[in-house]
């Protein structure tokens, strides 16, 4: 006997609605009957409902009760017959890194840089498919906040939660962030030790206000093991003030130095370029509506896929279709069945006709 099951079980749970409603409507039919029969003579009754046919009115009620007992059924999925199949998941290993610094909070473009970094991300996790994407956020020092990872749900999550405080020390380091990625990247290779050939990525996210030369020194090394880095810019050449925000979001200033002038901060794509032509990858600015996410996601999908995962999982097949199709037939039936006599005297008025 073949397996089966109900993929949406819930709406079992609504078929013992289906003879309350019976009974409802056939209550209802019995209260109506014994009002008229008050309200009218017991000579003038028969001539009124001599065309009706009370069988049909039944037999209505009851493809009704089958129509919505059908669709209930075909609500909840029958599932009949398995078959097994192996699921394998091939992409890159991505780690993404974005920029805290406060820099990020300048409104250079709308609604800020940061936001914008996050909502830019979120398209590119959306058009990640197959891959396994890492999080690691930095300003002044770096903190691994994901592993790699398919679950991009929660990356989304722990995104929208992120801003500069997110992070203990303030500033732009990109050593550390580039650390922490290559840190990421020997801990999976260790774990995935059997895999020969896995292509590995870094996408770093900043306006690139500040940019050291150590870092160029160990994306030379990341390259020689073969992980590429590409990178994304934010903001622009003219700058804007970093605002200050009570927590209702409230503009209460900007930020000023030490001599109390405002601090205007201005992007560095010179810096991204560069560290994205010696990790041999590519360079793309962000910017509101743009395409950035889109170039980058083809980039990478150019790129070796590695086959990272396979997983055996159980295939159903649908059946909902045959109560589907019984219910719409007989919704049919009970739309064509009249309440008349085939052949039935007419009461107008005085006088008694026969239906023509």
């Amino acid at each position: 006997m073949s397996p089966f099951r109900w993929a949406s079980v819930e709406w079992l749970y609504w078929l013992p609605v289906v003879p309350l409603v019976v009974v409802f409507f056939w209550w209802l039919m019995k209260r109506q009957a014994g009002q008229l029969a008050r309200h009218v003579s017991s000579r003038l009754l028969p001539f009124m409902q001599a065309s009706l046919h009370p069988n049909k009115r039944k037999l209505k009620l009851v493809l009704e009760a089958f129509v919505i007992a059908l669709l209930v059924l075909a609500l909840a999925r029958l599932q009949l017959g398995q078959q097994e199949r192996e699921l394998k998941s091939q992409g890159v290993e991505v780690m993404l890194l974005l920029d805290l610094s406060r820099s990020m909070l300048a409104e250079d473009v709308r609604p800020s840089r940061l936001e914008l970094a996050k909502r830019e991300i979120g398209r590119f996790l959306d058009l990640s498919t197959g891959n396994r994407v890492g999080l690691v956020i930095f300003a002044g020092s770096a903190v691994a906040l994901a592993p790699l990872t398919t679950d991009f749900s929660a990356l989304k999550m722990y995104m929208d939660s992120l801003s500069p405080d997110s992070v203990p020390t303030q500033g732009t380091n990109f050593y550390s962030a580039l650390s922490e990625a290559h840190e990421a990247f020997i801990r999976s290779r260790e774990r995935d030790e059997h895999n020969a050939v896995v292509t590995r990525v870094v996408v770093m996210v900043s306006d690139g206000e500040n940019h050291e030369e150590e870092a160029t020194r160990l994306v030379r090394q990341m390259v020689s093991e073969n992980i590429r880095v590409f990178t994304v810019g934010v903001g622009t050449a003219q700058g804007g003030p970093i605002p200050l925000r009570d927590q209702r979001g409230h503009l209460r200033g900007h930020h000023r130095d030490r001599e109390g002038n405002v601090v205007v901060t201005t992007a560095n794509p010179e810096a991204l370029q560069n560290l994205a032509r010696e990790g041999r990858g590519s360079y793309y600015h962000m910017t509101f509506g743009g395409d950035a996410m889109q170039r980058l996601s083809n980039d990478l999908r150019s790129l070796e896929q590695s086959q990272f995962e396979s997983t055996q999982i159980l295939d159903w097949d649908e059946r909902y279709q045959i109560f589907l199709v019984f219910a719409l037939l007989f919704a049919f039936i009970e739309l064509s069945l009249g309440e008349r006599r085939p052949q039935a005297r007419l009461w107008r008025g005085r006088f008694e006709v026969g239906e023509s």
